[in-house]
């Protein structure tokens, strides 16, 4: 199958690494000459995916017309808040259908879309179908071959499961999902608690208190996943409470360390000129707060994190309102 990432960050190059090395055709369109010429020249970029060596035959290009060329599939694996401007430059090049698998993790600022709904909405009649790859799954780990496994949904079952034959191999094990909505909402919002779990952590805080936060934070993903169409199993599943596990704990995670720094006394803006990988969870903070104002969801971890990153709340008071908020029974 001829394959186009778009977007050479780690999970990126992770995605077309093992595509190729899956026996497909993989090009890789991204926006700056300097790291086409980085990979093609010494086939890695050690600033996005350190040690890993990309296999021969891959192609970069940041031409877009060349890249999509009689493609089959493509991998959107760009900034969530950059989706939409490439979403539209792909249609206009597009010369046949293609099918469109996500791997972006967020939610657009203002509109609140989901990332299959930005590709509905901008592909058009160009797009033949959707669907969305997450779950536990450091590009790290997978471009080292470490056992993984993941889930892709979509809303058609045929693509589905000609989809899981694509992307799974021997170390890849990909399941199946028809809860397109649920898995999205839960790899946004995982970022956020991630960056909580972090705050925890630079605060000095112990494991009692991070185990707390991974808990109810899943409580409340599956509450506002449920409002808006999510499925109560899938939060339960690889994409929920697996790949919050994965991201709250993991030494790899960008924002468990965004919200480390910031726990420890940095600010924001610090936090941010410091890093050359975007940490999707400070833009999902302030789409996951939008989110429960409008659909009128209790997420007190997630407003306690908007109000650290977005308004200064000092993050130790943060902590000390989220545990003298009225008692209640548990559940989610």
């Amino acid at each position: 199958m001829k394959i186009c990432v778009l977007g050479a960050g780690g999970w990126g190059l992770a995605m077309g690494k093992l595509l190729h090395e899956n026996g497909h055709k993989v090009s890789f369109w991204m926006r700056r000459q300097e790291q086409v010429d980085l990979l093609t020249n010494t086939s890695q970029d050690d600033s996005k995916l350190s040690g890993v060596i990309m296999p021969n035959g891959i192609h970069y290009t940041n031409d877009l017309e060349k890249a999509l060329f009689e493609v089959e599939l493509i991998v959107a694996a760009v900034p969530s808040q950059g989706l939409r401007e490439i979403s539209k430059k792909c249609a206009v090049v597009l010369s046949n259908k293609v099918v469109v698998v996500s791997v972006v993790k967020g939610i657009e600022k203002d509109s609140l879309k989901r990332m299959s709904q930005i590709i509905e909405e901008e592909f058009s009649d160009k797009l033949a179908a959707v669907a969305v790859l997450s779950g536990p799954s450091h590009a790290e780990e997978v471009a080292r071959k470490i056992p993984t496994s993941v889930v892709i949904a979509s809303a058609r079952s045929q693509i589905v499961c000609q989809l899981q034959n694509v992307f799974m191999t021997p170390e890849f094990r990909v399941y199946t999902s028809d809860d397109l909505v649920g898995v999205e909402v839960c790899g946004a919002l995982k970022n956020v608690i991630a960056i909580s779990t972090g705050i925890i952590d630079g605060l000095g805080y112990g494991d009692n208190s991070k185990g707390a936060i991974i808990t109810r934070g899943l409580a409340e993903i599956a509450r506002i996943g449920e409002a808006l169409g999510g499925h109560v199993r899938t939060f339960a599943g690889l994409a929920g409470m697996g790949d919050l596990i994965t991201t709250c704990m993991s030494k790899h995670s960008r924002n468990r360390f965004v919200g480390e720094c910031i726990g420890s006394g940095k600010s924001l803006d610090e936090v941010l000129d410091s890093m050359s990988m975007v940490a999707e969870g400070v833009h999902s903070t302030l789409s996951g707060y939008q989110v429960s104002q409008e659909f009128q969801v209790d997420m007190p971890i997630t407003e306690a994190v908007y109000k650290i990153l977005y308004e200064n709340k000092d993050p130790k008071e943060a902590a000390i309102e989220l545990m003298n908020r009225d008692p209640k029974a548990e559940g989610f």
